[in-house]
């Protein structure tokens, strides 16, 4: 009988006077698609090899070829990265086998029909990853025999067989579910199985949640963070109420460009209904935030710094913004910001220089309402400042 390797080594030779012709590229659509599912066949069987390879190890199996450990080990040996390892190690966890230490025999892995799945096929390492993280987070809370009644559960669904206590159903086979498929229909058996595992995982959650403003790159600022669920529901609802059609989208925080009078006349590249939105959907989303945050700002319930509304400044030149050229700054601003910056302000139209400003002091605006006073640096200059 072939040892394991060289038993290999004839199927990787197989496979590779399967590759160096054109055999793949003369396939019919029936034929590809029947590839696909043999691919992926081998893909979850070379999977199932390469976790039980691992799972069948002892702890100094990496440290006597060299590697501080099973990740180095597979990163050199499978030629794969850490993170790609570190899944196959989770992999092996939940279906070795340990030594009895009385009778020296295999006990039963700690997920063993879905070990069984794994070695058939079924499922490769993100299928079975997939299926028994959900469970494993309340292992504290779950008992074994809970825990052998969700791994028959998911080991049935994920080869599309009757569920446990379902038989009699006269239902057939069904497809074999995915890793994304798994994913869910774990959940809801962690959800039976551990009703009060919620709770926890609400407080580290919340412990979590965050925002971050990064440093000026490139004329952006990044966004990073963690919103919690009813955040991102409540955001996601002002997305939609914006995005929707009869809204027409937020207003466009972005650049002006109009079209050069040549190509005025062309039909082609004209748009004078301005139906075309030539922003994309995370544009979109930042214009949608942006109105939000200028409605909360005005909004009578919105805490006043100093008595005032918290409303964005803009500092620019009088003549700079007349002329349409130069820069803007901004409180806070690691540095100067473009010129358009300062023409989203709603009342821009009004600022004039001090040489067109009335004597008598404008009369005070309303809570979070945007307006323009001149602040004179020189003789020369009057800054405005949009508040």
């Amino acid at each position: 009988m072939n040892s394991p390797a060289d038993a290999l080594a004839q199927v990787a030779a197989d496979l590779r006077d399967l590759l160096s012709g054109d055999t793949l590229a003369g396939l019919s659509d029936a034929e590809r698609a029947e590839a696909l599912a043999a691919f992926g066949e081998i893909s979850r069987l070379a999977d199932a090899g390469i976790v039980e390879t691992v799972a069948t190890a002892d702890t100094e199996f990496g440290h006597r070829f060299g590697c501080r450990g099973m990740n180095e080990m597979l990163r050199r040996a499978a030629l794969v990265d850490a993170s790609v390892a570190a899944r196959i190690i989770r992999a092996a966890e939940a279906v070795q086998r340990e030594t009895s230490l009385v009778s020296g025999e295999r006990m039963p892995a700690r997920w063993p029909a879905m070990r069984e799945a794994l070695l058939d096929g079924a499922v490769g390492v993100a299928g079975l990853l997939a299926a028994v993280a959900p469970v494993e987070r309340g292992r504290d809370r779950i008992t074994i025999e809970q825990r052998m009644w969700a791994d028959a559960n998911l080991a049935a669904f994920a080869r599309g067989d009757e569920l446990p206590g379902e038989e009699g159903d006269d239902r057939g086979q069904a497809p074999r579910a995915s890793a994304e498929d798994l994913k869910p229909f774990a959940a809801a058996l962690a959800v039976a199985l551990d009703p009060d595992g919620a709770e926890p995982t609400d407080h580290q959650a919340q412990a979590r949640r965050s925002i971050t403003i990064g440093r000026l790159r490139d004329g952006v600022h990044p966004l990073r963070g963690n919103l919690t669920p009813e955040v991102a529901a409540q955001w996601q609802l002002i997305e939609d109420a914006y995005n929707d059609p009869k809204v027409g989208g937020a207003p466009d925080t972005g650049v002006r460009f109009t079209l050069d009078t040549d190509d005025a006349d062309d039909p082609f590249n004209t748009d004078p209904r301005n139906v075309i939105d030539p922003r994309t959907a995370a544009q979109k989303r930042h214009d949608a935030l942006a109105a939000a945050l200028g409605i909360a700002a005005r909004h009578s319930e919105m805490p006043s710094l100093g008595g005032a509304a918290p409303t964005l400044v803009v500092h620019v030149d009088a003549a700079d913004f007349a002329a349409g050229t130069g820069w803007a700054t901004l409180p806070g601003a690691e540095s100067a910001v473009p010129l358009h910056v300062a023409t989203h302000t709603p009342e821009a139209s009004r600022a004039h220089s001090d040489s067109e400003r009335p004597s008598a002091p404008p009369p005070e605006t309303k809570h979070g309402k945007t307006s323009f006073r001149d602040r004179r640096r020189s003789e020369n200059t009057a800054p405005l400042v949009a508040e």
